[in-house]
């Protein structure tokens, strides 16, 4: 008997959007279909399948033991976030090559498939960092009797929701700094940054509009800039290793000495980047808005806004809501709240009522014939006539003072 052979073993999920692309969040329902197709007729022993969520850290570092001595220290940590198998064929049997409980496939493309389902607690967003990894896999085996397993790996995506419409990420995120430069016994004017965004979460493609002031009272040239900086924390055996990378920068015009420039919501745009990962214990990916001030021979004067890189985008409401908050923020913080000397007045009666609604209530109601006669005396004629009037023009000065008669005793003065 000639045995067939394996031509193909593929893997696919069933996508549950429109992009086709597995992506998935704590609590979904993995599911797909592993195809195996064979010319000919084979025995297998099982087809099973085999899906793993782990983050993953390692990186190495040189240590001293002493004159001419040296050795690599090793940094490793693991946490699983699920670990499931099935059987989708066959049994579990592994320790022998014999030829009972076989399965016998016939020749051409069968599907076989699986399905289950995520932890509902949170999980890790996928990433691939400098130190470390979050990954998602689903891996199918074919065993076959004195034959090497034919194995199959798939990664599929988590995304681990980040709802920027939440209060603590639509709050504005300011702050100011403050730089003198000096040079032996000589001491320049200060330089000094203001700088403000409208909120601290946002999600992949929004633009950053920045708001900043930046005085330049030093005798020296310096330039504003703008960077948006990822940086990846890894946690290995109590020690850490952290990663910064520039995301997106921007630049502003060359300030000289005496003067100050402004950025009215200057737009900085935010790449396609992984989303902050901030509920795992071995690796954390955070954000944060770097406006500074580019000082030659001298330290940078910079101040750091932080960031929140979300999921699930801001609403039109959470837009306005921000806005106002932003605006009011913005008055009250920076430039202090101020009253207006005289308060506007409201607007006039007539306005509000029509005179078509004037015209049409004063025409009496056709009811009883009592009541009707109530209709025509002249104390109702006399309220229907002012009851869409509009009152005295508002002012603040009162136009009818009281006037104190010769009858009326004054106020004694004490």
């Amino acid at each position: 008997m000639v045995l067939g052979k394996v031509k193909s073993l593929t893997l696919s999920f069933d996508c549950l959007n429109d992009s086709n692309v597995p992506v998935y969040s704590s609590g979904d329902t993995v599911s797909g279909r592993v195809s195996l197709e064979v010319t000919g007729e084979i025995r297998v022993k099982s087809l099973k399948i085999h899906a793993r969520g782990h983050a993953k850290v390692r990186w190495t570092e040189s240590r001293n033991a002493g004159s001419n001595t040296a050795y690599t220290q090793n940094y490793t940590e693991e946490v699983e976030y699920f670990n499931h198998k099935d059987l989708l064929i066959g049994h579990e049997r592994d320790d022998d090559n014999s030829e009972e409980g076989l399965h016998i496939i016939h020749s051409g493309r069968h599907e076989y498939a699986f399905s289950f389902e995520l932890p509902q607690t949170p999980l890790a967003t996928s990433f691939e960092g400098r130190h470390g990894s979050v990954r998602y896999w689903v891996k199918a085996e074919l065993h076959r009797p004195w034959l090497l397993p034919v194995k199959l790996k798939k990664e599929f995506t988590v995304f681990e929701h980040i709802d920027i419409n939440t209060p603590s990420l639509l709050s504005p995120q300011a702050g100011t700094k403050e730089k003198t430069l000096c040079c032996w016994f000589c001491t320049s004017g200060p330089i000094s940054l203001s700088a403000k965004i409208e909120r601290k979460g946002y999600t992949p493609g929004e633009s950053i509009q920045i708001f900043a002031e930046i005085e330049n009272c030093s005798s020296r040239m310096v330039v504003p800039k703008a960077a948006i900086y990822q940086t990846q924390a890894f946690y290995a055996k109590g020690k850490m290793k952290e990663v910064k990378q520039l995301v997106a920068n921007l630049r502003g015009e060359s300030l000289s000495s005496g003067k100050t420039e402004t950025w009215n919501g200057k737009q900085l745009k935010i790449p396609p980047v992984s989303p902050s990962i901030l509920d795992c214990s071995i690796i954390r990916v955070e954000y944060s808005l770097m406006v500074y001030v580019d000082i030659p021979g001298a330290m940078d004067l910079f101040l750091n806004l932080p960031l929140v890189i979300g999921t699930i985008p801001l609403h039109p409401f959470g837009s306005r809501t921000s806005s106002v908050s932003s605006q009011c923020s913005m008055n009250m913080n920076w430039f202090g709240l101020t009253l207006p000397e005289r308060p506007e007045a409201p607007p006039s009666y007539a306005e509000v009522v029509t005179e078509e609604q004037r015209q049409s209530s004063l025409a009496p109601a056709a009811t009883c014939d009592d009541f009707e006669r109530a209709l025509q005396g002249p104390l109702f004629a006399y309220i229907q006539e002012f009851r869409f009037l509009p009152p005295p023009l508002y002012s603040e000065i009162d136009p009818n003072p009281d006037q104190p008669s010769d009858d009326t005793p004054s106020c004694p003065s004490r």
